[in-house]
């Protein structure tokens, strides 16, 4: 059984056809939303990063919301093998245990343990991330506007009930209620300008911002911030004032109108635009954003031989309970033969064939 799946728009076909794949091809790598289901690109990643760009010397744009804001902002570490092998560590065995009385860990205390854990995984190593001599990180946000400005709990409650009926309405409805806020590291010709955006922001509101070493962990803990299970961040120094959550509520699987080749190592087909999209079957078709983009995921019926028949994912913790070790090692049985993605892409790279890429 095949474990990897290659997709591919129109226009990334077309430069198969002509060119096939080079490293030095790639303009772009987004990172999806997703909690534990990103555990499973770690293989790749490790590839990707390690062995297949180091062929290449172009500049690359990394864009990640939540847990890809951390994969992505770990490529930027000068030892991102090693470090990804950390962070898929860290991630899996994280435990918020149950205080007496608790039905579920405080938002509060899982914001300070995910904070501390953050820390210690950058603490002195921003340098290395925001001075990358190739990649240009983007970290995405989501910020509170109206009732979200704040975040308080008839307020939050309120605000994002409303947020859920305007972009079921329309996606661009959703920003009267939360922008997307990008935390980008610097241009390399002018230090205090962010640099520029591999793809369009005309459709939904946006702000970008410069990342530096004052907001980078406070705007990569407000990437990962999932509201109601961690508090949101506010007043992220020299960005606009208020409340920022996870990136994935506004850009869940970075549905962006991209420029050039892009790269998506991703745990399933669909690129959904938001987190408040993923019942709405209509909008996680391709569009024409996606005409560049070649995405790389798992097929369905291997991951039906995964434990529980799924990828890892947040429903785990409640599944598992307070029997940590089983957790881990579900997950780690999953992690360990997702090695068989990153290996199969290898061998497509040696030997391509446009008969195995389906179209996105």
């Amino acid at each position: 059984m095949r474990a990897l799946s290659i997709y591919a728009g129109p226009r990334a076909r077309a430069h198969f056809q002509k060119n096939g794949l080079h490293s030095a091809d790639v303009s772009a790598i987004p990172a999806a939303a997703g909690g534990p289901k990103g555990l499973i690109l770690g293989p790749l990643d490790r590839f990707i990063f390690g062995q297949w760009l180091t062929q290449s010397s172009q500049p690359v744009h990394l864009v990640g919301a939540s847990i890809g804001a951390w994969r992505m902002a770990t490529a930027c570490l000068a030892d991102p093998v090693a470090m990804f092998n950390r962070l898929e560590h860290d991630y899996i065995h994280q435990d918020y245990a149950l205080l007496p009385g608790e039905k579920r860990p405080s938002a509060q205390r899982v914001s300070d343990l995910f904070g501390a854990n953050l820390q210690a995984f950058y603490g002195g190593r921003m340098p290395e991330v925001l001075q990358h001599p190739r990649y240009r990180l983007h970290v995405l946000t989501s910020h509170g506007q109206g009732l979200l400005a704040r975040e308080q709990p008839w307020r939050t409650a309120a605000g994002f009930a409303s947020a859920f009926l305007a972009n079921a309405v329309s996606r661009p409805a959703l920003g009267s209620w939360l922008e997307r806020v990008i935390f980008s590291s610097a241009c390399v010709t002018a230090a205090t300008q962010p640099a520029t955006l591999p793809f369009d922001t005309s459709d939904y509101p946006t702000q970008q911002v410069l990342l530096t070493e004052s907001n980078f962990q406070a705007a990569l803990q407000a990437s990962c911030s999932i509201p109601f299970v961690l508090k949101a961040v506010h007043d992220i120094p020299g960005a606009p004032s208020g409340a920022y959550w996870d990136g994935g509520v506004t850009d869940y699987h970075l549905h962006l109108n991209w420029r050039g080749l892009v790269l998506y190592p991703h745990f399933q087909k669909s690129v959904v635009p938001g987190w408040l999209d993923k019942h709405l079957r209509w909008r996680h078709k391709a569009s024409s954003f996606l005409d560049n983009v070649v995405v790389l995921a798992p097929r369905p019926d291997w991951v039906q031989t995964l434990p529980n028949g799924k990828l890892p994912d947040r429903t785990d913790f409640t599944r598992y309970g307070s029997n940590l070790a089983a957790r881990v090692q579900a997950w780690s049985t999953a992690v360990a033969d997702s090695a068989r993605l990153a290996d199969e892409f290898a061998a497509w790279l040696d030997r391509p064939d446009l008969s195995e890429v389906q179209l996105l």
